[in-house]
């Protein structure tokens, strides 16, 4: 994945970012995340946007021992997909939890983390990400 340092996207992408905006299709009522302008199950354009709950359990998961560029120094993470509580499954990055702690069915729940910096005087971006319900 190529990251391009962007004041403008940053800015763009803010309310869906932290407010984890995904779309439901009025056609077949499947929700996907992130938004999206079509749907991918049926091709119908106009999905409506709606906020996602916050809790869910791992439905699988991996962890990243050699990371991308720009993730360097952070090894091991975990990166999983997370079944939410309306049934839209998200990849998102698990926080606050050892690599052999996880577990398949843990349940979840988005918190508000620092995703990356763009440079050493870029913007810090922030997301959702997923930690063990406390």
């Amino acid at each position: 994945m190529v990251w391009a340092e962007s004041v403008p996207r940053v800015w763009r992408e803010r309310v869906r970012k932290y407010r984890l905006i995904g779309g439901r299709c009025p056609s077949c009522g499947n929700v996907t995340y992130p938004h999206r302008l079509v749907c991918p199950f049926c091709g119908y354009e106009g999905l409506e946007p709606i906020e996602l709950p916050r809790r869910g359990k791992v439905v699988t998961f991996t962890v990243i021992r050699h990371p991308p560029r720009g993730f360097e120094g952070r090894e091991p993470y975990v990166i999983a997909i997370v079944e939410l509580e309306n049934g839209a499954r998200i990849l998102a990055q698990l926080t606050d939890v050892r690599p052999d702690e996880v577990r398949v069915g843990m349940e979840v729940e988005g918190v508000f983390r620092k995703f990356r910096e763009q440079s050493s005087s870029g913007i810090i971006e922030y997301g959702i990400k997923f930690r063990p319900v406390i």
